[in-house]
């Protein structure tokens, strides 16, 4: 998960399903990467809609998923199209939504355009 990190951070800026499948060709490492951080987040947001980890307390600590979000945000929906299946990513989606109105609300009316203007 570390490498994928790592990888994810500095690597994936990706803004169509062109670049993805440039920088994230099926059975390449860069793939991997991409799958294995993505789906910690969607796991970890699908327990956040589910009730099963407090909102507030999630919001308060992983700004790494709002990342995720932000940065896979803008191919999202030719992703969701390739791969037949509208439900891809849809808790990050859901989390990060709500996340952005806790950020706005904690942080700032500016709080969450600020965060995406510095890691998009």
């Amino acid at each position: 998960m570390r490498a994928a990190r790592v990888w994810f951070i500095s690597k994936f800026k990706c803004k169509t399903m062109e670049e993805f499948g440039k920088l994230c060709p099926p059975g390449s490492d860069a793939n991997a990467n991409f799958r294995q951080f993505t789906s910690y987040w969607e796991m970890a947001a699908s327990c956040v809609n589910s009730g099963v980890l407090n909102g507030d307390l999630f919001f308060a600590n992983c700004r790494e998923m709002l990342f995720c979000w932000v940065r896979v945000k803008p191919l999202i929906g030719e992703m969701r199209i390739a791969f037949g299946d509208s439900s891809v990513m849809s808790n990050v989606e859901k989390t990060a939504d709500a996340f952005a109105d806790w950020l706005i609300k904690n942080g700032g009316a500016d709080a969450y355009a600020n965060f995406v203007k510095r890691v998009g």
